[in-house]
């Protein structure tokens, strides 16, 4: 059974401004990554829908949605955060990246496709119920996951984010939700400076200490997210897939390797295909480094498609 790949073309052209590292140019370099090492030739491509405002709302505040809508500036930029600002695009954008996360909850968990990989932009781990912030408007992947959730019947479902920033958005919207167990790493003290307590006894959250590389994170994955995820038997797993960790991206310090992300994905498939069918949507966050991150989001890629690296 394929893999679905979701994108559209509204997330290239919401932009910060100039030298933003969340530019469109992130989707453009996975996209010609992708088919020129010819995995797109083996995915089925889809173009991802706008999300509904009651799409939305089952993870945001109503009167969030529409006032976001309302801000989207004729011209120029509206600023809602020092990293974060709109432009006449962006709302689009959201919208259509929180529909990729939809599409590709309904393709996998109707069993249409094993599997599907959104690049899409803006990302959304940090946008909480009634906030935009770190980049993100929507949460995509919560909204998502909800619509699994309320939609689809499902009853139990995982979200597994990587992303080397907390992804504090998608605790904040989950924690206490009894159907969702969360399990994360992100680096320990950089923005947005949480999660080292959990809000909930749903989130399992692991902050990794600065320069503690690659092993760190494959210690968290076996000790701590495989039994918790085994124990809670999820039917579907979600995953925020960050690729900043790297040693390349200067946003960060952990350094992680392009290995490093080939086998976390494998671990994943691999527990996907023992507990729920294989059942996984994945949807693209942050990762700035642009060569790092066609790299690393290839070898994701092949992870979730079952093939080796070359």
């Amino acid at each position: 059974m394929k893999t679905a790949y979701i994108s559209h073309a509204s997330s290239m052209r919401h932009e910060m401004g100039a030298g933003h590292p969340e530019c469109p140019q992130r989707v453009s370099v996975i996209a010609d990554r992708l088919l020129m090492r010819g995995l797109l030739d083996v995915m089925e491509s889809f173009e991802a829908p706008s999300a509904t405002i009651e799409q939305l709302v089952r993870a945001h505040d109503r009167s969030y949605v529409e006032q976001l809508i309302a801000l989207s500036p004729e011209t120029g930029y509206r600023q809602l955060d020092p990293d974060t600002a709109m432009n006449p695009q962006t709302v689009d954008a959201a919208m259509h990246a929180a529909g990729a996360a939809v599409l590709a909850a309904e393709l996998v968990g109707q069993g249409k496709f094993r599997r599907a990989f959104c690049n899409v932009r803006p990302p959304g781990h940090h946008a909480e119920r009634g906030s935009a912030m770190g980049f993100c408007f929507f949460n995509n992947v919560t909204v998502g996951i909800r619509h699994a959730l309320d939609e689809l019947g499902m009853q139990r479902v995982a979200l597994i984010d990587f992303d080397v920033h907390h992804g504090n958005g998608s605790e904040h919207i989950l924690a206490g939700d009894q159907r969702v167990l969360m399990v994360s790493t992100f680096q320990s003290q950089l923005y947005p400076y949480s999660g080292e307590q959990a809000l909930g006894q749903n989130m399992l959250n692991v902050p990794l200490a600065p320069y503690s590389g690659g092993q760190a994170l494959r210690d968290a994955v076996a000790d701590a997210w495989l039994p918790a995820l085994r124990d809670f038997k999820p039917q579907m797993l979600f995953i925020s897939a960050g690729f900043d960790a790297h040693r390349d991206d200067d946003i960060s310090q952990l350094g992680w390797v392009d290995a490093d992300y080939a086998w976390v994905t494998r671990q994943l498939a691999d527990l996907a295909d023992e507990l729920c069918e294989g059942r996984i949507v994945s949807m693209l966050e942050g990762g700035y480094n642009l060569p790092a991150l066609g790299r690393c989001v290839e070898a994701h890629v092949r992870g979730l498609l079952d093939l080796d690296l070359d």
